[in-house]
């Protein structure tokens, strides 16, 4: 499918991704199939051992399949309309599973409310040992970075993330304009003219951090204040990345986020109607203790989700 024109259209694609996946071929013999699966990849089987022990590792059952609410991509009469034939279809594949692991447990609820199985939870892998690794990554930046690290405030709030709508970036300028605190959005996409368009009705100073590099966001999560994460997110890795680097977070009350920042004591999970609320949160936030913060992230650390995978693995396969 990739080599085709398909390639470029996900929603196109949809219709063709349940007989592509269900038909791959494998020219040695395997053991048992680990599968991460997004929309229909947990569909997958060797056509020569359709029995084989099948693993999924699911990041979420499409969501503009299952809730277009949280996804305005299944909002659309032709998404509807596949969603209606694909419903039944893609829950009789989960129930073939041998074994399904979510990434965080607002997922396992979603997959047994949806596809009526349990889950097992493992959250995925973040970078923390690589952000850790590093005591100030203001010194790892380009020159161009850090000519824009140097002129940033000295305290802001940071938001972060591709600048679509679903990621409520306007939320982060609302919190700051409400602290009266500076704030750095770093990111881009297609939504780059609304939020500096409502950046311009904000109060305080709003700066743009365009496609930052790896350096440079880790850069920005070491300076921030805070993170604010206001996405409804599966689970969130951002929101992980910032404690690791020692930064307290405050995420939306729904979703994965609000699970690690609650399984780490790494922040606030509000979900902010007022300038009070935001002053509130911010501020109970970013009296949390940024070190002892940092060594609490090692529990989503590359090597725990290594270990994690592995004894699933051994208990199925």
């Amino acid at each position: 499918m990739a080599r085709t024109p398909l390639r470029n259209s996900k929603l196109l694609a949809m219709p063709a991704m349940p007989a592509t996946w269900r038909h791959l071929r494998e020219p040695s013999e395997v053991d048992w199939m680990l599968i991460s699966s997004h929309l229909f990849a947990h569909h997958a089987r060797l056509r020569e051992q359709p029995g084989l022990a099948r693993l999924a590792y699911v990041h979420t059952p499409a969501r503009y399949i299952w809730e277009p609410s949280v996804d305005r991509r299944g909002a659309s009469p032709l998404a509807r309309m596949a969603a209606a034939a694909l419903k039944p279809f893609d829950r009789a594949r989960a129930q073939e599973l041998t074994s399904v692991a979510a990434n965080s447990d607002y997922t396992r609820e979603r997959i047994e409310r949806v596809w009526g199985i349990s889950a097992r939870v493992i959250h995925p892998p973040v970078d923390v040992e690589r952000i850790q690794g590093t005591d100030d990554w203001a010194q790892q930046v380009a020159p161009t970075e850090a000519d824009v690290l140097a002129k940033l405030p000295e305290v802001f709030v940071l938001g972060a993330s591709r600048f679509v709508p679903y990621k409520r970036l306007e939320a982060v300028i609302d919190a700051g304009d409400a602290a009266g605190l500076p704030v750095v959005i770093a990111g881009g996409g297609a939504d780059e003219a609304n939020l500096r368009a409502h950046a311009s009705r904000a109060s305080v100073p709003v700066t743009f951090v365009l496609k930052p590099t790896d350096e440079m966001l880790f850069a920005l999560y070491q300076r921030a204040l805070v993170l604010i994460f206001p996405a409804i997110e599966d689970f969130g890795i951002m929101p992980v990345e910032a404690m690791a680097a020692g930064t307290p977070v405050v995420v939306s009350s729904q979703g994965g986020a609000a699970e690690s920042a609650r399984l780490l004591a790494g922040g606030v999970s509000a979900d902010c109607e007022s300038p009070g609320d935001w002053r509130h949160a911010i501020d109970l936030a970013s009296a949390i203790d940024g070190k002892s913060l940092a060594r609490r992230t090692r529990l989503l650390s590359r090597q725990s989700f290594r270990a994690s995978i592995e004894g699933w693995v051994r208990d199925y396969a």
